[in-house]
């Protein structure tokens, strides 16, 4: 089955840390640009992060810029999420996905990709 599994999320106090994983299953990520999406109860999907198949490119929404950054492991197959001082407006569902032939920004701004992920939860609360 082709799919992600994505973890590393939890619980954490404004100013807190996180590292998301993403993990592959099924499918090489290798040709893929892959990307961070987060939905908060009544919100929209939104493009938090994305990063191209050789990880030389990457975007951030400006909600997150200079605190989150993206990384990838083509041969572990995983893609990462750091997150530095978080906000509890950082809290919502986290989900992986990946997207061939685009561009970083067009698939973070249009929020389109495949083989999506059941998500990990983050919430920042005191």
């Amino acid at each position: 089955q082709l799919q992600f599994v994505e973890s590393g999320g939890g619980l954490v106090q404004p100013g807190g840390s996180l590292r998301l994983s993403c993990a592959a299953s099924g499918f090489t990520l290798d040709y893929y640009a892959i990307g961070w999406f987060r939905q908060a109860p009544g919100k929209e999907r939104e493009g938090v992060s994305c990063i191209s198949s050789s990880g030389g490119s990457t975007y951030y929404a400006d909600s997150v810029k200079g605190r989150f950054t993206i990384s990838r492991d083509n041969a572990k197959n995983t893609v990462y999420l750091q997150m530095n001082s978080l906000k509890p407006e950082d809290t919502a569902i986290y989900y992986c996905a990946a997207k061939a032939f685009t561009t970083v920004q067009a698939m973070c701004v249009t929020k389109q990709g495949v083989y999506w992920g059941q998500g990990t939860q983050v919430t920042v609360s005191s």
